[in-house]
């Protein structure tokens, strides 16, 4: 962390009790099970409880119902939520590491582009014209920024992001290395000598608060209108968002998920890694894909699916059962 706080500071942020030595000062996070002295772990999860007894760690953090049952070198801090909290812990190291400002002499921002107060802008990272960069963002090194891109308050950009022109992204987003935004949607028109013709791609993406993309994510432009990614939504590592696609509010998806373009997801839906998603379909709301399913048609507000073609989970699990007996089914047959 690089600077010091005390277990009172500490649980003072938290609203919690300190059990022990309240001046004991950390400068380092850990896991429980690895902590040394100087650092701050936490216990939430009792298979860990073990741990404790033995921990170096000089603060661990556990719920407030946790009652010892063995002698603990540690200062403790209870709170209603130990996992919420060291995540609360977390957030305000992530915010100390990147509390950057100043625009760097190798960054190019065009005079034509309108910057926020206590911004950020790395080396090497271009900032085109008529672009907006809203207050306390973050643009790390080697970033591009095209021409007419608004970028809200609060936002971390972090280093190799592509972003094309006319994309709009929220406040408090968090977008990690080498991801594009507004590449051009896969969009050609078949000839009669079997070769294609390019549909130009005039619409743009947005992308609403609060929302994260992780590493290599591809979000295509719309081909008109705009491809979205609404408030909240968190996508995984290498996922694959298509032209016209909307993903709904505070949906998840994992990794390797690929989705064609104009499929609309609806809101609170969670999706396993490697799904891949038809074009042209309308997902419900509460919806829960299972890993590696393939949808081929629309699904309705808290369905759980699973399989390729997937089906409802749990008529897949039992057709499972099935098929993994099909060689001992057909052994008995052929006799």
């Amino acid at each position: 962390m690089n600077m010091e706080f005390t277990a009172l500071q500490i649980a003072q942020v938290l609203g919690g009790e300190v059990v022990g030595d309240e001046n004991v000062k950390v400068n380092n996070l850990c896991k429980i099970e690895e902590g040394k002295p100087g650092e701050m772990g936490f216990l939430s999860n009792s298979k860990y409880e073990n741990y404790i007894y033995s921990t170096k760690a000089s603060i661990i953090i556990v719920n407030k119902d946790f009652s010892p049952q063995g002698e603990i070198s540690s200062t403790l801090i209870k709170v209603e939520n130990a996992y919420q909290s060291f995540a609360k812990i977390l957030e305000f190291y992530n915010q100390y590491r990147f509390n950057k400002t100043g625009i760097s002499p190798q960054a190019f921002v065009s005079e034509n582009s309108k910057i926020g107060d206590e911004v950020y802008i790395g080396e090497f990272a271009v900032i085109n014209q008529n672009a907006v960069i809203g207050d306390n963002s973050k643009i790390h090194p080697q970033v591009y920024i095209g021409e007419n891109v608004k970028i809200g308050s609060n936002t971390i950009i972090h280093p190799g992001v592509r972003i094309y022109h006319d994309s709009i992204i929220g406040d408090n987003c968090i977008i990690h290395s080498n991801v594009v935004i507004g590449s051009d949607g896969f969009g050609f028109a078949p000839k009669e000598d079997g070769s294609f013709d390019k549909i130009p791609q005039i619409g743009n993406v947005i992308i609403e608060d609060n929302v994260e993309i992780g590493a290599n994510v591809c979000i295509d432009r719309a081909t008109m209108g705009s491809t979205i990614i609404k408030k909240g939504a968190k996508i995984d590592n290498l996922c694959q968002i298509a032209h016209n696609v909307v993903i709904g509010e505070s949906t998840v998806m994992a990794a390797q998920t690929g989705v064609a373009g104009s499929t609309k997801i609806g809101k609170y839906c969670f999706i396993g890694g490697q799904v891949g998603f038809a074009g042209h379909l309308n997902i419900g709301n509460m919806v829960k894909i299972g890993a590696q399913s393939g949808i081929m048609t629309n699904l309705k507000d808290g369905e759980t699916v699973l399989g390729s073609p997937a089906i409802n989970a749990k008529t897949f699990m039992k057709s499972f059962a099935v098929f993994k007996k099909l060689p001992e089914i057909y052994s008995k047959l052929k006799d």
